[in-house]
This record gives structure tokens, C-alpha cells and sequence, in this order.
């Protein structure tokens, strides 16, 4: 075995999740042992690693080139299935994925039990509509991992997220507002995500809690902020939202002129991914805007003279 591997994946690992040497050393070890440990210039015991393991959020076995791999492989597949799933709104099937794995071993430890624990939560909110058992259920996967002494991983963060959405469209804003606060200090540390998109649904959602409390510069300012991350990161995910939500902005404020560029591009943005059925919504919409803007040009003009 070559114990340089192992000291590369804690580094990989640590870094992935936004942990500094010193937190990940924190009651297990010196910050000086996870550095050697990272430079392989020594292996960690049996304990030490397993403990890392455990703060890190994943099998202890991941350390090790052998044995582990198909299992990961599976388990980030099985993941990667539910996102789909769960993006397309496909509540149902997502709920049959997730007994099929409730017995499934490798899903017995906490960081897997939290996956499946976490759909269960968004299949009660969505589908059976029994919100009560919804939000225990997300809860107690948020709490699976969760460690005041480590950094959220990218699944609490969209734990949190989940949590946030769902008091949004209880319209119970303040909550929501509470949660995507607890990511936004999170991600606060640094922009180390693997999912970009974590950041750019948070500045989103932001948005529209701040949209529907009536606070539209606020909301404004928060969909130029994500504009601009998805630029910097060259990630299309939620451009077209976010140039809709623009537009809806100016539109409630009443300013038609400044809305209908926003319009124009979501609608093209939205052509492209072929969302055929909001592109009319949305070129209505645009009809409609360039007839209130012409009325509001022509009161001005009737004004000053």
C-alpha cells in the first residue's frame, strides 16, 4: 500500500468541504500530524483515521484504492439519480429510489442515511403534504452529520436550502430567510464548492423571499450578485430565472422600460433549454409590458408640456 494516497484523499477530502488543517485536527491530533499525514510523510493509526474519517463525512474504507471504488461509484450514482429526479419534479419515482436503497447496507451510516432521510422529507412535503413529518424529517438529516465544529458540506447546505423552500411556500418569509442565512455565512469562508449551482439557487431564493416582502432593490441586487458568480464560474444553471426575476422586479416597480430587456433575454435563455411553454408566457408578458411603456412614455410627454 502506498500511504501517500491516503494522506492525498484526507487533503482532497478536507479541502472539499472547506476545512482548515487545524479543524480537521481539532480533538483528534495535532495540526502538524494532518500536514505530515497529508504529505505522506506518515500514515495515520487505525483511530485517527477512522475519526477523520468520520469529521470528513465519509467511509473510512474511501482511504483505501482497494474495495472501496464500485461502492463510492454506486453511492454517488444513487445520488446523482435523486438530484435528477428531484430537479424534474418526479416526486414518485424518486420515493420508489429511495426504498429501494433503505435496505441496501451501504446506506446504513449516517452521511448515506442523511440522502436518503432528506428525499424522504421533500417526498412528505410535496406529495403527501403532511408538513409536519416533512420538516422533522429534514431536519433530523441536517442533524445526521451535522458537527458545530466542522464546516456544512454541499449536502447540508442543500439540506438548509430545502428547509428555506419550503418555509418560502409557506409564505413564512423570516424562516426562510434564517436558513439561507445559515448557508450564505457558510459559504462566506470561501467559494470552494464542487456544485456551483449551491450559490447561485441561494442568491435566487434570496431574491425572491426579498421580492415577495417588497424589498425590490434588495432583490435586484441579489440576482446581479448570482449573474455575476455564474459568470465567473461559466455555469449557465438558473441564468434564465435570474434574468426573469429581474425583469419581475422592474415590472412590480413599475418600471416597464427597465423590465423588458431582462424579459427579452430570459425568454431567449429559456428558448435555448427549450422551455417552450414559458417562452409564450413570457413573450406575452413582454407584449403587454411594451404597451403599459408606451403609455407611461406618453403621460410624460403629456406632462411636460
Amino acid at each position: 500500500m502506498n500511504y501517500s494516497i491516503i494522506g492525498t484523499k484526507i487533503r482532497e477530502v478536507r479541502k472539499a468541504i472547506g476545512l482548515t488543517q487545524g479543524e480537521l485536527a481539532d480533538g483528534i491530533c495535532t495540526q502538524a500530524l494532518i500536514s505530515r499525514m497529508e504529505k505522506g510523510d506518515i500514515y495515520p493509526s487505525a483511530t485517527s483515521l477512522y475519526q477523520i474519517s468520520t469529521k470528513l463525512g465519509v467511509d473510512v474504507n474511501y482511504f483505501f484504492e482497494i474495495g472501496m471504488t464500485p461502492r463510492l461509484d454506486y453511492i454517488q450514482e444513487v445520488e446523482r439519480q435523486l438530484r435528477k429526479l428531484r430537479i424534474k419534479h418526479q416526486y414518485i419515482e424518486m420515493m420508489e429510489m429511495v426504498k429501494n436503497e433503505e435496505n441496501n447496507p451501504l446506506f446504513k451510516d449516517n452521511a448515506n442515511a442523511q440522502l436518503l432521510c432528506w428525499h424522504k422529507g421533500i417526498y412528505q412535503f410535496e406529495v403527501i403534504k403532511d408538513q409536519d413529518t416533512a420538516f422533522d424529517l429534514l431536519q433530523k438529516a441536517f442533524q445526521l452529520t451535522a458537527d458545530s465544529k466542522k464546516a456544512f458540506s454541499e449536502r447540508e447546505m442543500e439540506i438548509l436550502l430545502t428547509l428555506g423552500a419550503f418555509h418560502f411556500s409557506n409564505e413564512n418569509y423570516q424562516k426562510s430567510l434564517c436558513y439561507y442565512s445559515e448557508v450564505k455565512t457558510a459559504l462566506s469562508t470561501g467559494d470552494w464548492l464542487q456544485d456551483k449551482s449551491i450559490k447561485t439557487r441561494l442568491l435566487y431564493n434570496i431574491a425572491r423571499v426579498h421580492t415577495r416582502l417588497g424589498d425590490y432593490e434588495e432583490s435586484i441586487q441579489y440576482c446581479k450578485k448570482a449573474i455575476k458568480w455564474i459568470i465567473k464560474e461559466e455555469h449557465m444553471y438558473g441564468f434564465a430565472q435570474l434574468h426573469y426575476h429581474l425583469g419581475y422586479n422592474f415590472e412590480l416597480k413599475g418600471e416597464y422600460e427597465e423590465a423588458l430587456p431582462y424579459f427579452e433575454k430570459a425568454a431567449t435563455f429559456f428558448e435555448i433549454q427549450n422551455n417552450l411553454e414559458f417562452v409564450r408566457f413570457i413573450r406575452g408578458k413582454i407584449e403587454q409590458l411594451r404597451i403599459e411603456a408606451g403609455k407611461t412614455s406618453s403621460q410624460k410627454k403629456s406632462t411636460s408640456h
